[in-house]
């Protein structure tokens, strides 16, 4: 027997400040746009670090986005996932910008990213799915 649990917002940042992959989901004004990113935590905020583009875009327009991770065990058929929705933010203060810079985020693709947005936390909401026995 499986159950579903809503994950409190503490343990929703523990497992977000594992860092790692996970997906930012915004409008390019036509429709919908989910792609892979990787991020860190800056506070209790989201930062990834991208370039020029529809993300940087997004930020440029403080559009609420939302962002996900999860992981799964399709074996076990349990698994966690935790939303983080908020406005994005191009991060542009030289302070708050080496403190990104800090946190050594490498991007895995080629091209330069040397821009920073943040996603502002304004909720954060998981769910666990687990074996109830």
């Amino acid at each position: 027997m499986h159950g579903l649990d809503a994950i409190d917002r503490d343990d929703c940042l523990a497992l977000l400040r594992r860092g790692g992959l996970g997906r930012i989901a915004f409008s390019n004004g036509l429709h919908p746009v989910v792609v892979p990113v990787l991020f860190a935590m800056l506070d209790d905020d989201v930062v990834i670090r991208t370039g020029p583009g529809e993300k940087l875009v997004a930020a440029a327009l403080h559009q609420t986005v939302a962002f996900e991770i999860d992981e799964h065990d399709p074996g076990a058929r349990t698994g966690w996932s935790v939303l983080v929705v908020g406005p994005a933010e191009e991060v542009v203060h030289p302070d708050e910008r080496a403190r990104c810079d800090a946190l050594g985020l490498e991007p895995w693709a080629g091209s330069a990213r040397d821009r920073w947005v943040r996603i502002r936390s304004h909720e954060i909401t998981g769910r666990r799915l687990h074996d109830s026995e």
